[in-house]
């Protein structure tokens, strides 16, 4: 199965997303992407996955560009609909889902608000994410 996680910077969700599902299954083709790529995989999402043993440190932004000419079972949008505009993906999909989580990188506070932050969407993304694959495995 190849799934493409879509999202603005691809700088967080779309890589913590990207990361988990590659944890649940490693015969899955996971790749994630952005609309407008940041320079780096946020420093505190690379540190909230190392904390349950997944590492982005190697993980790089890439551009929705780069998979327009290929073929998708899944392409899931990660943006949070009340805060931000889902890039569409134009490129053959079979299926298209949207699972929603606020932007961590948008978080303020104090430096341990803001980690709060990013476990707790984190966390969202990963029970989301299993729910998915479970769901997919019952269908296959």
């Amino acid at each position: 199965m190849k799934i493409l996680i879509l999202c603005t910077g691809n700088s967080c969700r779309s890589q913590m997303a990207e990361g988990f599902l590659k944890s649940f299954d490693s015969e899955l083709d996971v790749y994630s992407a952005g609309t407008n790529p940041s320079k780096q995989v946020h420093p505190r999402a690379i540190q909230v996955m190392n904390e349950v043993g997944i590492d982005l440190s190697k993980s790089l932004p890439k551009s929705v560009e780069q998979f327009l000419g290929d073929s998708f079972d899944y392409v899931i949008t990660v943006c949070d609909n009340a805060k931000e505009t889902c890039p569409v993906f134009v490129g053959k999909v079979s299926n298209r889902l949207h699972m929603g989580f606020e932007d961590p990188a948008e978080a303020t506070g104090t430096e341990e608000e803001i980690l709060s932050v990013f476990r707790k969407v984190r966390e969202e993304i990963k029970k989301d994410f299993y729910e998915f694959y479970l769901s997919e495995l019952e269908r296959n």
